[in-house]
């Protein structure tokens, strides 16, 4: 399978804090793949390290076979059309109608058409389950849900080939989450997508998710099937899944 993204003995250091200590793993096309790990781990930061919004104390990360923090405007600009990025809250410009934050991407690098983008939006807010009439509603009018997927839809917009999840699922409600997830997966399938999500989210895991790797002690600790994971014997692993379990019933 193709590798789409390879991270190279990252460190990272805020200070004297260690966050991340030779963080390594390669991620292939089509995947659909979850970073864990206890609070602290540095789980959204090494998404903003592999993204280009935050440089890392050493190590490399390569996406598309390009070095990220090696890379000028020009390269960087090319790589931000091949990948998608939701943030944990969304990041929807508050001041800006649905259909113009969908359209943002298209404004910032393509030449195309005001009528084509109108189009476009219309279509990109139908792929995550959206009527183009939400278009004309403002962020502060959307339930949560929706705004997840007005983000997903401007994350979508210029058709990228791995998108990056940070908390997903967050601020959702369990009907809300998994129905999120569902597109999600719908989409990598469909789409032939790469997703590469942080996530703390139990029934994310259990549910669409092709491996996750694990993050603890500075390290990954744990990379592969989510059952194999679930199987490691790290102490937080343990605990961490061991939260899905049923609680036992009292004896009367």
């Amino acid at each position: 399978m193709e590798t789409v993204l390879e991270t190279h003995g990252i460190v990272t250091r805020f200070g004297s804090d260690l966050i991340h200590d030779g963080v390594s793993f390669a991620i292939q096309r089509g995947q659909v793949v979850a970073l864990i790990g206890g609070s602290g781990t540095g789980k959204s930061v090494l998404l903003k390290e592999m993204i280009g919004l935050q440089r890392p104390t050493g190590g490399r990360v390569s996406l598309f076979g390009t070095d990220v923090w090696s890379s000028d405007d020009r390269q960087m600009n090319a790589l931000r059309r091949r990948f998608g990025m939701l943030f944990q809250d969304g990041a929807l410009f508050s001041s800006l109608t649905v259909a113009d934050n969908v359209a943002v991407p298209f404004r910032e690098h393509t030449d195309l058409p005001e009528s084509l983008i109108c189009a476009l939006v219309g279509f990109k807010l139908s792929l995550v389950g959206l009527s183009p009439d939400v278009g004309r509603k403002m962020p502060a009018q959307l339930s949560g849900g929706m705004r997840k997927r007005v983000a997903l839809a401007r994350a979508l917009a210029l058709e990228p080939e791995i998108l990056f999840l940070d908390e997903p699922t967050s601020g959702l409600d369990p009907i809300g989450a998994r129905e999120f997830d569902a597109l999600v997966r719908a989409l990598s399938d469909s789409l032939g997508l790469t997703v590469f999500m942080v996530t703390h989210d139990l029934d994310t895991l259990l549910s669409i998710i092709d491996r996750a790797i694990a993050l603890s002690k500075h390290k990954v600790i744990a990379d592969g099937p989510v059952a194999t994971v679930m199987q490691h014997g790290d102490p937080w692993i343990t605990q961490y899944f061991s939260a899905r379990a049923p609680a036992k019933q009292g004896v009367g």
